[in-house]
């Protein structure tokens, strides 16, 4: 039993490893994007 529990947390620290190494240290939301005001009439 205790050679499974070293097995489990092995591969909890690998998963962990692989997700840090996919989205950063720690992944963070995308940040809102900003609307920008956009002049849609035609100028003459």
């Amino acid at each position: 039993m205790d050679y499974l529990e070293k097995v489990w947390e092995k591969v909890k620290e690998w998963v962990e490893k692989l997700v840090e190494s996919l989205l950063g240290p720690e992944a963070e939301p995308e940040p809102e994007l900003i609307p920008i005001p956009v002049d849609h009439r035609q100028r003459r």
